[in-house]
């Protein structure tokens, strides 16, 4: 499928027999923009949306004989990410001045790690769709700083830069090269995504620019002890653009190789409209940075004491809670899998089964009723207006049989949703909605329906039980939604079951 996908939008072809020849090596490098109040070495605004160069100061723009200053919390944050993903937390820091020039880097260098990352090794677990598991294995995290930004503005003949985001906190993380295919690579950087939001590190938005990801791709016969030439893919502003420019490069270097050429070592941007990679920029066998200890910064040292205390203030993430929800809270895996994709999400959850024991009927709630909503109001859970409390009592009310399941998410709930002072109860009493679980009401409903429709009883005598969902229907109409729906199924079935011999009420046997 994915490639039928690839060749409707590129016209390139490749074969499955030619494809399967070769195998694919990606590895990522994501960059996440912290969410510290002000930079990393300057006390300058760290603010997204405002106008450009107003969060800037001397240091920002690395004016002669100023002093850059740490900042703690990026640090703080650093160390977080690294014992969410397994990593070894580095004791002695030194930061480093990456040498290279850009036109919106302001001091000509870069400050950030390069032969002591605070994070060394480690790995993130990812779950792919067919229910196996992989850690994929990490490189480094380390700790920089952003540069500014480059605008092009359409019509413009100049070049405009924008400072603000110059010197703006950023970790890369940096993965080992054992992602075979786009698909992993997305699971991955959603997992990613999920990391930084709940440790609220970083918003991982992508399309403003505060999560990026950079993947580098190559493929290999199959076989082969040596990777091919690695191909670096820029300017990806969604997991699904990443997904597309990795399919996309994968193609274009297997139909390369084939045509007898060779990959060469580049850098690559991605065209979201066409959905193809083109060329920016070769490659060097070896980047000249000409590293070398940034001397305004003494060494970073991370005491025992502080890592205890970081270690402390961790919350409980993605996997924890998953785990949780499936044997504490009997849930199914999809359940769980569903209320941990976000921090709200699935504190909301926590703090609605406090509220009730029916763990399944809260979950089925927000995987329904309250994740429509959102969808069709294009909230998130944060934005939700129902606290758990007046949730937990619709759920109860529906629990005991006082009101049915639609009755609750047809009637009540949008009462709940429009205005927040109104409890489940007294919406129900309100539109009197109480549910009607007295035989001697329903069962003359009953016979009127089974009446009115003689065929449909005919053709369930003769075997289509599932009529038994149309007879439900018309009398859950006639009772306005308030027969109780159990009993009500019990009433019909023993109607409907009774012998053929014994016309039904009201319900003239045909000769």
């Amino acid at each position: 499928m994915i490639w039928r996908s690839i060749e409707k939008h590129t016209g390139m072809q490749v074969d499955r027999l030619i494809r399967d020849k070769y195998t694919v090596v990606i590895g990522l490098e994501v960059h996440a923009q912290l969410l510290t109040a002000s930079k990393i070495y300057a006390p300058d605004s760290n603010q997204f949306g405002c106008d450009p160069n107003t969060n800037i100061s001397v240091i920002t723009l690395g004016h002669p004989g100023v002093m850059p200053k740490l900042n703690k919390k990026v640090v703080e944050y650093a160390i977080k990410m690294g014992l969410a993903c397994h990593s070894e937390i580095s004791p002695v820091n030194i930061f480093d001045r990456k040498n290279y020039f850009y036109p919106d880097l302001p001091k000509g260098y870069q400050l950030t790690q390069d032969t002591t990352p605070i994070c060394q090794g480690g790995y993130i677990p990812i779950r792919l769709k067919n229910g196996e598991t992989q850690e994929i294995g990490l490189f480094k995290i380390h700790i920089e700083e952003d540069a500014g930004k480059s605008i092009h503005a359409e019509g413009e003949s100049d070049t405009l830069v924008d400072f603000n985001r110059a010197g703006v906190p950023l970790i890369e993380i940096v993965t080992k090269p054992e992602i075979i295919s786009s698909v992993e690579a997305t699971v991955l950087l959603s997992e990613i995504r999920r990391l930084v939001r709940y440790l609220d590190i970083c918003d991982g938005d992508m399309e403003k620019g505060s999560m990026r990801c950079d993947a580098n791709v190559s493929v290999m016969l199959n076989g082969a002890d040596q990777l091919g030439n690695k191909v670096e893919v820029k300017n990806m502003n969604s997991i699904r653009n990443v997904q597309r420019a990795i399919d996309h490069e994968i193609k274009r270097q297997i139909l390369e190789l084939e045509k007898g050429n060779q990959i060469p070592s580049e850098t690559r941007t991605f065209n979201d409209n066409s959905g193809t990679t083109s060329g920016m920029r070769e490659k060097e066998q070896l980047n000249d940075y000409r590293y070398f200890p940034e001397p305004d910064l003494s060494p970073l040292i991370i005491s025992k004491e502080w890592l205890a205390d970081i270690k402390q203030s961790m919350p409980e993430l993605p996997r924890q809670l998953l785990d949780k929800f499936i044997s504490e809270y009997q849930l199914p895996e999809y359940d769980a899998q569903f209320l941990t994709d976000s921090k709200t999400m699935a504190h909301y959850f926590i703090e609605l089964c406090e509220l009730t024991h029916n763990y399944k009927a809260a979950s089925n709630w927000i995987m329904g009723p309250v994740k429509s909503y959102l969808n069709d109001n294009g909230m998130g859970m944060s934005d939700f207006p129902i606290e758990p409390k007046r949730l937990s009592d619709l759920i109860k009310m529906a629990d005991v049989g006082k009101i049915s399941f639609t009755v609750a998410s047809q009637k009540v709930f949008p009462q709940l949703l429009s205005n927040s002072n109104i409890t489940a109860d007294a919406v129900v009493k309100d539109l009197n909605l109480v549910q009607d679980s007295d035989t001697g009401n329903i069962q003359p409903l009953i016979d009127e329906v089974l009446a009115s429709l003689p065929d449909k009883v005919e053709a369930y005598k003769k075997g289509k039980k599932g009529l038994l969902g149309l007879f439900m229907g018309e009398v859950m109409k006639k009772s306005e939604g308030k027969a109780n729906p159990r009993l009500t199924n019990e009433l019909l079935k023993k109607c409907l079951d009774q012998s053929f011999e014994q016309p039904l009420k009201g319900y003239r046997k045909r000769n």
